[in-house]
């Protein structure tokens, strides 16, 4: 059976209903309409992604907050006892996003086919990625399926939380950095212009610091939207680049080195390492393959080539915790967490306790740097402005003394 997605007018009523439901094809989608009373005006056949990698329309995607709800609500349903057909259609009936809606009545189709729920979502690759896929297949083999989409949406519900957090920690300093640069801008290419106008008209010298003011001023009017054009160009040509995997990696070997930045890219990636490990142990997934799902979350492309040689090290005999250790990019409180779990046989709670240790880390080390940042900008901002007030008044100050 197919999804359909409809548009069609409650005969009784003359309201307009919108849905998705399953049928084996468009015809008898339409009579199952009529058969309710409904006066289709749209009916279209839902579109899979593996559909649309061939050649299909494509769509956008699920948000991570609302593939967290989604697994969050099918856990709960799970546990309370209903099938995973029952379960996705209170889901789909409770759901407001029209995407969610035919994402999920296309995973209930391929169910009804015969197929696992591991194997139909694996259809839609852009929604459910690899990590979410193989926590669901390993959930259906253990029987912990409940359990396994519970810790799984939790684990969604953290990552998402702590980019978040970064993002929300750097909002403010790059709005004062804007509006500062925008103020500065409108200052030197227009008030003082033509405030200095006013005393270069009386032919009197200019105290330097006015000349060096207007000289800036005049090298921002004339070269001004030039730069900004080449600076947008540069900016772009960089994003280009680093699409290519080999310039990716080494931009993310250079960012690594970084005093501050490289130390925030490491607790990321190591945080996110951490707490997908410690999940994959957790539900059953064997380790090899634990590792080769976790190394795709993992964005910085230095730090993941390292868990991909650190994974051929461990199918050659290597222990984890001595095989993360080799490439030296690693955290030491992390090697150190894990080489305890795999002493005692507690893996699983020593990794969630190297995930939060980084993610704490992380989000103190923005706190401070957001918190320092704050009162720089300002201060900055006043010095620039500070000088441009000066430089306008000191031709002032020099005519009162002539005056005098």
């Amino acid at each position: 059976m197919s999804g359909f997605r409809y548009e069609a007018l409650d005969a009784a009523s003359g309201k307009t209903l919108k849905g998705v439901l399953e049928a084996d094809n468009a015809r008898l989608a339409r009579q199952t309409l009529r058969e309710q009373g409904l006066m289709v005006v749209e009916i279209s056949e839902i579109v899979t992604d593996a559909d649309k990698a061939s050649g299909g329309s494509r769509r956008g995607g699920v948000s991570i907050a609302q593939l967290a709800l989604m697994t969050r609500q099918l856990s709960t349903l799970l546990d309370a006892g209903l099938t995973i057909e029952q379960a996705l259609n209170v889901v789909i009936e409770q759901s407001e996003a029209p995407r969610e809606r035919e994402v999920l009545a296309a995973v209930r189709s391929e169910i009804l086919a015969g197929i696992s729920l591991s194997n139909a979502l694996g259809q839609h690759p852009k929604v459910f990625p690899d990590l979410y896929r193989t926590l669901v297949g390993a959930g259906e083999e253990s029987g912990k399926l409940p359990e396994v989409m519970r810790r799984l949406a939790e684990y969604i519900e953290s990552r998402h939380a702590l980019r978040s957090k970064v993002m929300l920690a750097f909002i403010y300093p790059a709005i004062i950095t804007a509006v500062s640069i925008l103020v500065v801008t409108g200052l030197l290419t227009y008030v003082v212009p033509q405030v200095v106008n006013v005393f270069q008209n009386t032919h009197q010298q200019l105290p330097l610091l006015t000349r060096g003011l207007l000289a800036v001023s005049d090298a921002v009017r004339v070269g001004g939207l030039p730069f900004a054009v080449v600076l947008a160009l540069a900016v772009f040509l960089f994003l280009r680049a680093l699409k290519n995997e080999a310039v990716r990696l080494r931009f993310d070997r250079a960012l690594l080195a970084m005093p501050l930045l490289g130390r925030m890219s490491r607790s990321i990636g190591t945080a996110r390492l951490a707490s997908t490990l410690a999940i994959l142990v957790g539900s059953g997934v064997p380790m090899l393959n634990a590792m080769t799902a976790a190394s795709g979350v993992v964005d910085n492309r230095a730090l993941r080539e390292a868990v991909k040689e650190s994974t051929k090290q461990v199918r050659e005999g290597l222990s984890l915790s001595r095989a993360l250790a080799v490439s030296k990019l690693f955290p030491p409180v992390l090697i150190h967490l894990i080489a305890s779990g795999e002493a005692s046989g507690r893996l699983e709670h020593m990794l969630d306790r190297a995930a939060k240790q980084q993610s704490d880390e992380l989000e103190t080390r923005v706190a401070t740097i957001t918190g320092l940042m704050e009162p720089l900008l300002i201060l900055l901002m006043g010095a620039v402005v500070l000088v441009i007030v000066l430089a306008i008044l000191l031709p002032v100050f020099e005519m009162n003394q002539l005056i005098k």
